[in-house]
């Protein structure tokens, strides 16, 4: 919404909840700015009602150089994981448009983005890494098996805790990993509702 060509959808969304009473703030927040550790950019939209009188803020970031608090990496948040965890990643081929950009972070590091198609998500760290070969061609700098975050791992690089998943025939792996890349992390979303104005709690 926040690229050129989708400007107008945004303008369109404050100018409805502006017309219906609405004091609207909008503005773009990365995850890892809030102790999530992938880099997760995503627009909020935040209405109050104008006859409570209040503006709403939005939360400053609590992780990051300006911080002085580090970001959250993927060791801290799945390195006590076990590194070949079978049947909780996707483990099929790496097609031409996944090998068209680098897909891998070190442990360090914050993950790329989480998403909640199993083909796309970022590799896991014990990977190989990757070179770029021209433009959209990446590849493997060495020959050895590399592997995607399992759901498990994805959910705590969105900031979940420890979940305990279900075991059922009624939720495929693939549901698993929708249903962890396209919730909002928690951390974030924490830091979002507490900035509202004490006086809505009233």
């Amino acid at each position: 919404m926040v690229r050129k060509n989708f400007e107008h959808l945004l303008s369109d969304q404050i100018r409805v909840f502006t017309e219906a009473g609405y004091a609207v703030s909008a503005k773009v927040l990365n995850a890892a700015e809030y102790g999530v550790a992938q880099e997760r950019k995503r627009i909020f939209i935040v209405g109050i009602r104008n006859d409570f009188k209040v503006k709403y803020e939005f939360p400053q970031p609590t992780h990051g150089p300006a911080t002085g608090v580090n970001y959250v990496t993927i060791k801290d948040a799945i390195g006590h994981l076990p590194e070949w965890p079978e049947g909780e990643f996707y483990d099929m081929g790496f097609h031409w448009y996944y090998m068209s950009r680098n897909r891998r972070q070190d442990w360090d590091q914050i993950s790329k983005t989480i998403v909640a198609n199993a083909r796309h998500m970022p590799l896991h760290p014990i990977s190989p890494s990757m070179e770029k070969v021209r433009t959209d061609e990446w590849r493997f700098v060495e020959d050895r098996r590399a592997r995607r975050f399992s759901f498990r791992e994805a959910a705590l690089l969105q900031g979940f805790e420890d979940l305990v998943f279900p075991e059922t025939n009624a939720a495929s792996l693939g549901m698993k990993y929708t249903v962890v890349g396209n919730a909002v992390p928690p951390p974030l979303f924490e830091a979002v509702t507490k900035a509202l104005p004490i006086e809505l709690w009233d």
